[in-house]
């Protein structure tokens, strides 16, 4: 019986808050809700959403501390939230300007744009796999430097929105990778991002390796370039060497030298994203050898 009273009590609450809304509990709703998708819509742009995964996992650990009164983890907890707050402020200043920059600078039909598209669409996906891995064996036969990052998981709207990038949109052919990196092209020097399984980007400059001083002298700029984005995202770079052709691969800050064609393939239908089968095998390491200088 007083299970059954329980329950009871509960829907007759619950009928109390439903009767109790009006058309302003209703609008607030709308409004709190519109703002939370679009924050995370802008958020999912830049590297800060893997912060806001971080942020709801210290939540969801802070409730079970309190639930269980866990004195010393509380302890912990609340200090750190204490400057927490501030500390994200001051590490992610630039990405929260930016977004504050995308904001004001948005028009209202912006606002009402629908969720952007799928990209899993398989024949898409191989038909820029063979334009990638066809690109680069080109430029190895050309020994043409080329810096290719694949966007993944972790979006690079930071890297996009530089005022040196510019912003292309097209398929993966061959061709057009060859015009952009040809040495006397205004873009060639900076770093091409595959988004969606198109070329998103080109003239985009990379973040350096955070442990420049453990890598060989005979690793150029690009390598370095790859192997910092590798440390700050799960992008997978691609590297041709304009000394020697040599084709890389960078992923998790690890740099894997002397790919071919069809081991560029293999690696790429592993590691680009578009499949829900998609493996977390990283790529054979194989040994480094000298003369790649950028």
């Amino acid at each position: 019986m007083d299970a059954i009273e329980y329950i009871k009590d509960i829907v007759q609450n619950f009928v109390n808050i439903v009767q109790s809304i009006n058309f302003f509990d209703i609008l607030d709703i709308l409004i709190l809700t519109f703002l939370v998708y679009y924050l995370i819509k802008l958020l999912r742009e830049t590297r800060a959403m893997q912060l806001l995964k971080g942020i709801f996992f210290i939540i969801v650990i802070f409730i079970l501390v309190q639930i269980f009164n866990l004195r010393a983890m509380s302890f912990l907890l609340d200090n750190f939230l204490q400057v927490g707050i501030i500390a994200i402020m001051i590490v992610f200043q630039p990405e929260l300007r930016r977004i504050l920059e995308k904001v004001g600078g948005t028009k209202v039909a912006t606002f009402a744009q629908s969720v952007e598209k799928n990209a899993g669409n398989t024949s898409v996906r191989e038909k820029a796999i063979l334009g990638i891995a066809d690109a680069c064996a080109r430029l190895h036969d050309s020994k043409t430097g080329a810096l290719i990052v694949i966007e993944r998981e972790t979006k690079l709207g930071d890297i996009i929105e530089k005022e040196t990038t510019s912003v292309i949109n097209a398929e993966c052919e061959p061709e057009l990778f060859c015009n952009i990196f040809y040495n006397k092209a205004p873009l060639h020097d900076g770093a091409v991002i595959i988004r969606d399984n198109r070329i998103y980007a080109a003239g985009c400059f990379l973040p350096n390796t955070q442990k420049d001083q453990y890598l060989t002298t005979e690793l150029g700029s690009r390598h370095r370039a790859a192997v910092g984005m590798s440390e700050n995202s799960d992008a997978l770079v691609i590297v041709v060497s304009e000394e020697t052709g040599t084709i890389s691969v960078a992923l998790d800050g690890q740099l894997s030298r002397d790919q071919t064609r069809e081991g560029l393939i293999t690696i790429l239908r592993k590691y680009m994203p578009g499949t829900s089968s998609e493996k977390k095998k990283k790529p054979r390491k194989t040994k480094q050898q000298g003369g790649n200088k950028q």
